[in-house]
């Protein structure tokens, strides 16, 4: 019998797709959600399912700015053969995201037991929904909103792609949170410390549903249960990104800062009093 039914199958994806890009954390919500329907969140297949259906959040991403990322690929793919194409800043940025998506792949691979562990406790979503929260609303404050897309470095892309690390390790963190909040200390503006998560996103996020594959049809989810969740979580996912980035344009983090204190509270006094099994 499958680990997870259709049923919570949909109900994750939906969880997913609508909080994967919003820097609430998909990770948290997804296992504040499996908590909920009874599903252990440290069992393998189950962890396995979570990190497959988040490609289907990265389809979106992938179809969404579809002509920004012909746009860089095509500059990439022109710099390799033509000298004079190398100079060009979305050769640069495809090399960047390749580049800043390393750190993130080895401490994945190296910590891999911790994540799939201990660090998978609801305990550690709640205090990561929170501490996460002081470190958005932090960036918020000191960041200048000062600098757009193309001004973007080598040093953002880095510093940004290896914030992705926090979110790995405490679940609840929030990937987005973490690559958002780091942006804007850099005093990119909100749309574009935006728009470098997502893209930073593709390759880590595509490259973990790969590798753990294998793992959640092996160990017991069912590829019914994986293709629905992935198809939800794409559909609502795109709907999540296009929203977002109207929201982030004309409003600051307040309201997720305050939504995940709210939520991490509300885990907190779940756990202690033993609703919810961390």
């Amino acid at each position: 019998m499958s680990a997870i039914s259709v049923g919570q199958a949909v109900v994750l994806g939906l969880v997913e797709g609508v909080t994967e890009f919003l820097p609430v954390s998909s990770t948290g919500h997804l296992k504040i959600t499996e908590g909920l329907m009874d599903i252990p969140v440290d069992d393998p297949s189950v962890v396995g399912f979570s990190a497959v259906i988040q490609v289907g959040a990265i389809a979106a991403v992938l179809v969404y700015f579809f002509k920004d990322i012909t746009r860089i690929v095509s500059a990439w793919c022109r710099g390799l053969v033509h000298r004079e194409e190398r100079y060009h800043h979305d050769y640069k940025f495809a090399w960047w995201v390749i580049a800043a998506t390393i750190p993130i792949v080895v401490v994945g691979l190296a910590a891999k037991p911790l994540i799939e562990g201990p660090l998978a406790s609801l305990w550690v979503v709640a205090g990561s929904l929170i501490l996460g929260s002081g470190v958005m609303w932090a960036a918020d404050q000191m960041g200048r909103h000062k600098r757009g897309e193309d001004d973007t470095s080598f040093k953002d892309a880095m510093l940004v792609g290896c914030s992705q690390i926090l979110a790995l390790l405490f679940p609840g963190f929030s990937r987005s949170g973490a690559t958002m909040s780091t942006a804007l200390i850099l005093d990119l503006d909100r749309v574009a410390a935006t728009r470098l998560s997502f893209f930073l996103g593709i390759p880590a996020l595509t490259g973990a549903g790969i590798y753990e594959l294998k793992d959640a049809l092996g160990a017991g989810v069912g590829a019914a249960p994986l293709a629905v969740g992935t198809i939800v979580s794409f559909v609502v996912a795109y709907a999540s990104i296009a929203w977002l980035l109207k929201f982030v344009a004309k409003h600051s983090f307040n309201a997720f800062v305050i939504y995940r204190i709210v939520v991490g509270l509300a885990l907190f006094g779940l756990l202690g009093a033993g609703v919810l099994n961390g």
